[in-house]
């Protein structure tokens, strides 16, 4: 309600969206992998039986309603792990906190999974929840997000979407050859200063950590631990708009 009446006549230039690892005291949900039944390389019988394999996550989230989507996204506590910036994986206990931030550090919605789910699942219905609070321009993602679907459903909502590249998706050959394109084109710097602009997601994910208890949770239950750090994105959200308009 907050983010509806402050951005009801406005426009927002970006939407940095990007996910945060939040650490909990619990045990990990032991997850049961699916049996993956393999078909032989052989011809079926005319009666037999053939059994598709189900769509992906992302492929299904294109037809299904929000809530349908919130409810396929698993939010027990989990194991998960993150390369960080010296190239390093960390891992942790607990959960993720997936966050869409307008320009000047305002966080506009928010989602908390299971840390052991990959950022990509969480693009398209948080993309889903920001579109019906706010109307932007750009939505800037990193290279986990680097997937046709999250392309077709940014375009689809009118936005421009501008995501890194990802090496183990595209091949460091097609970046080689994205790169030099972009250097020779006359908005490749238009790009990269856009780009540029998801500090402000980082900002707000250590100031939630650093200042609203965002490091510290001691609570156990995804309900219980979203509530939590809720209150903290609160207490930012008001902040950074208090600032705007002062």
């Amino acid at each position: 309600m907050l983010i509806k009446r402050t951005f009801k006549d406005s426009l927002v230039g970006h939407i940095s969206r990007d996910s945060t690892a939040i650490e909990t005291r619990q045990k990990p949900v032991k997850v049961e992998q699916p049996e993956i039944v393999k078909r032989k390389r052989v011809r079926p019988k005319k009666d037999a039986e053939i059994v598709l394999p189900q769509p992906r996550r992302l492929a299904r989230q294109r037809d299904q309603t929000l809530s349908q989507m919130l409810a396929d996204l698993p939010t027990a506590c989990g194991v998960g792990g993150k390369r960080n910036a010296k190239g390093h994986v960390t891992y942790w206990i607990g959960y993720k906190l997936h966050i869409d931030t307008a320009d000047g550090d305002i966080p506009i919605s928010c989602l908390l999974t299971s840390a052991s789910l990959h950022d990509s699942q969480v693009a398209i219905p948080l993309a889903r929840m920001t579109a019906s609070r706010v109307t932007n321009l750009y939505d800037l993602m990193d290279s986990a997000y680097n997937a046709p679907e999250i392309w077709e459903h940014s375009r689809s909502l009118g936005h421009v979407p501008i995501i890194d590249a990802n090496s183990r998706r595209d091949g460091k050959e097609t970046i080689e050859i994205e790169n030099r394109a972009r250097k020779t084109a006359n908005y490749a710097l238009a790009e990269a200063t856009r780009y540029n602009q998801r500090s402000s997601s980082e900002r707000v994910k250590s100031n939630l950590k650093d200042n609203c208890c965002g490091k510290q949770v001691r609570i156990r239950g995804a309900d219980k631990v979203f509530c939590h750090l809720m209150f903290g994105v609160l207490v930012i959200t008001v902040e950074q708009i208090t600032r705007l308009v002062t």
